[in-house]
């Protein structure tokens, strides 16, 4: 199976080219993300805890679903299509911000990407696939936000990023 590419981007998000993932996570080239939130009808946030066999952060809890965009793929149609690849649905996603964020990891790959962060709503059960996800929950906003502050280790680094600039959006929204 050919590797998956991850699209290079400026900080101003014009393409550069594309780059092999795990050379651009070596490298910690800038690269082209998206995030997904899942809220449900009372305002939960849908979490995932990534499969045990994940080649990074296994077992470690984190937002709806992420990942990267493909050449010629919008942002929705990606977000789409990883959420029904993880969680086995998809519902209509919005983008509501972008931001880069660099995370290092302990098996020293690196996380430098232009994430798009991505919005949905879904209130059923998701028919997860355990080779990407180990378990699911949904949790308050609030909850996730005293959780992350006191067993941030329990997260994925990028989730403990994104979800500060998240949160502070549906609050100013509100």
């Amino acid at each position: 199976m050919k590797e998956e590419q991850v699209i290079l981007v400026s900080p101003q998000d014009e393409v550069l080219g594309t780059m092999p993932k795990m050379e651009a996570h070596e490298k910690a080239v800038l690269h082209r993300a998206f995030s997904v939130f899942i809220l449900n009808d009372k305002g939960e946030l849908m979490l995932q805890q990534r499969a045990a066999e994940k080649y990074h952060s296994p077992l470690l809890w984190t937002n709806t679903c992420c990942s990267h965009q493909r050449l010629g793929e919008s942002n929705i149609e990606a977000g789409k299509r990883r959420l029904q690849e993880e969680m086995g649905f998809t519902t209509p996603l919005q983008e509501l911000f972008s931001f880069i964020y660099k995370a290092p990891f302990d098996n020293g790959l690196t996380e430098h990407e232009l994430d798009h962060v991505l919005l949905g709503s879904y209130t059923g059960t998701p028919e997860i696939n355990p080779e990407e996800v180990a378990a699911w929950k949904w949790m308050a906003l609030a909850e996730v936000d005293r959780d992350l502050a006191e067993h941030p280790e329990s997260y994925t680094a990028w989730f403990r990023i994104v979800f500060r600039r998240f949160y502070e959006h549906v609050q100013s929204q509100s």
